[in-house]
C-alpha cells in the first residue's frame, strides 16, 4: 500500500483551520448557512483547478470537479462535505497531533479526556498518531477527513498518470449537518452510476444502509388570559407541548435505542403559554414502521389539540429514505470496496448508519451510494480524535475502487 500519511494528515489538519460550523436557524435563508463554509469551498475549487481538473461551481454552492479518465471504465464519483456540526463547538479548531500514542489517558483542556477504558479504539493505534481537538471544540473529521482524503486520492491520480482509470467525479457539499446540504445539488451534471460518500467513521467500516428520517414541526397556539383569572380559560401552549413529550414512548428515544432500532426524539422546544413550537425527530430503517412513527406523532397531536382545545399544527418534512434499495440495484458498487480491500490486505465490515448521509438524498435517484470510512471516532463531541494512519488507508481504499471500475 502506499503511504499517505504525512500529505493527508497535514492536509486535513489545514482544512480543520476553516471555521464551517453549520446554522440550522439560516437554512432557506442563506446557503451555505455560514461564511466559513463557502471559504473552504471556493479553496477546494482552487485546488481542483490547480491539479487540472473541470470544475463547476454555481448557485448550488455545491463544487464538482473531473478527472477525465483514461480507460473507458465507468464512471463513478465520490462526495463528502465541508461543513461540521453545532453539537457543541466546531470553530476555532486547534488540532494537536499525538505522534507515538502510548496507549495511556489523553488530556486536553477545559477538563476533557480521552480514556481508553471506555474508547477502547485508542488502542488499536498504540504507537501511532492520532489526531484531536484541544478539547475546546470539535475536530471536524467529519467530514473534513473525507474531504482530505478524496484530494489525496485525486492528487495521486494526476501525478501517476500511468495508474488506469474512469473518468471520476469528485462533489464536496454544503450544510450536510442540517439536512439541506442536497436540495440544490447539482443533480442533472452528475454522470456517475455510483458514487462513494467518504463519510464514515471507525477503519474498516463500509455503510450501505441508512435510516428513513422525518423532523415534524408543531406549532402550539394557547389561550392567553391573567393567571389569577385562567380558570375556564387560558389554554397553555407549553402544557400541551409538554404533554405531547411525555406521550412520546421513551423507550423508543435515542438514548434507549441502538441497532437496528427506530425512535422519536423531541430536539427543541421554545415558547410562551401563548405559541409554543416543537421539533420531534423520526427516525427508523424500516419503512412501514417509519411510516406508522409519523402517523403516531400526528395522532398524539390531534388527541392532546382535541383534550386542550388549543390549535396545535404539524408539519411533516421528510430528510431522506433509507439508502439500500439504491444500493442493493448495483451490487457493484459494494463489490468494488470488497474487492479492493481484498487486494490491499485491508479488513472490511457492513455497517449501517444510524444516521444519514448526503448520499441518502443521491440514493433516491437511483444512484448508488456506499458510505466509506475515514476514520473518525466520538463525531460531534469534544472527545473526538481520528487515526493518520486509517485517513492514509482510506486513500488506498478509495483509489483500490477507482481500480475496479476501471476495467468494468
Amino acid at each position: 500500500m502506499i503511504r499517505f500519511n504525512d500529505s493527508v494528515r497535514d492536509r486535513f489538519i489545514r482544512y480543520t483551520t476553516y471555521d464551517t460550523m453549520s446554522d440550522g436557524n439560516a437554512c432557506g435563508k442563506k446557503r451555505p448557512t455560514t461564511d466559513g463554509q463557502e471559504e473552504l469551498l471556493l479553496l477546494l475549487k482552487k485546488e481542483l483547478e490547480e491539479l487540472g481538473l473541470e470544475t463547476y461551481y454555481g448557485e448550488e454552492k455545491v463544487v464538482m470537479g473531473v478527472l477525465k479518465g483514461n480507460t473507458e471504465g465507468t464512471t463513478i464519483g465520490f462526495m463528502a462535505h465541508v461543513d461540521t456540526a453545532d453539537d457543541c463547538n466546531g470553530n476555532n479548531v486547534k488540532a494537536k497531533v499525538w505522534s507515538n500514542y502510548d496507549g495511556g489517558e489523553i488530556n486536553l483542556e477545559d477538563g476533557v479526556t480521552l480514556d481508553p477504558s471506555n474508547d477502547r479504539d485508542l488502542l488499536l493505534y498504540r504507537g501511532k498518531e492520532i489526531i484531536t481537538s484541544d478539547g475546546t471544540s470539535l475536530l471536524g473529521s467529519d467530514d473534513k477527513a473525507g474531504v482530505a482524503i478524496i484530494m489525496e486520492a485525486v492528487k495521486y491520480l494526476v501525478e501517476h498518470p500511468e495508474v488506469k482509470r474512469p473518468t471520476i467525479e469528485v462533489y464536496f457539499t454544503p450544510d450536510e449537518e442540517t439536512g439541506s446540504g442536497m436540495d440544490m445539488f447539482p443533480y442533472d451534471r452528475i454522470k456517475s452510476q455510483c458514487c462513494y460518500t467518504v463519510d464514515g467513521e471507525a477503519e474498516g467500516e463500509v455503510e450501505i444502509e441508512c435510516f428513513n428520517a422525518a423532523t415534524v414541526d408543531i406549532l402550539l397556539k394557547g389561550v392567553s388570559i391573567h393567571l389569577g383569572s385562567a380558570r375556564g380559560v387560558m389554554v397553555n401552549a407549553v402544557t400541551m407541548a409538554s404533554h405531547i413529550v411525555t406521550a412520546l414512548p421513551q423507550a423508543e428515544s435515542p438514548e434507549a435505542t441502538d441497532g437496528r432500532y427506530g425512535y422519536y426524539c423531541p430536539l427543541t422546544l421554545s415558547g410562551t403559554a401563548t405559541e409554543a413550537r416543537l421539533s420531534v425527530f423520526i427516525r427508523d430503517f424500516d419503512k412501514e414502521k417509519f411510516e406508522h412513527r409519523i402517523e403516531s406523532v400526528k395522532k398524539i397531536v390531534s388527541a392532546v389539540e382535541a383534550l386542550y382545545g388549543g390549535e396545535i399544527k404539524a408539519d411533516v418534512s421528510v430528510s431522506y429514505h433509507n439508502m439500500a434499495e439504491a444500493n442493493k440495484k448495483n451490487p457493484g458498487a459494494i463489490e468494488a470496496v470488497y474487492v479492493a480491500s481484498k487486494e490491499l490486505g485491508l479488513p472490511i465490515r457492513e455497517e449501517i448508519i444510524r444516521g444519514g448521509t448526503d448520499g441518502a438524498r443521491l440514493a433516491e435517484t437511483g444512484v448508488s451510494c456506499p458510505n466509506l470510512y475515514t476514520g473518525g471516532h466520538n463525531l460531534h463531541s469534544l472527545k473526538e480524535w481520528i487515526a493518520v494512519e486509517a485517513m492514509s488507508n482510506s486513500v488506498n481504499l478509495c483509489l483500490g475502487i477507482i481500480n475496479y471500475w476501471s476495467k468494468r
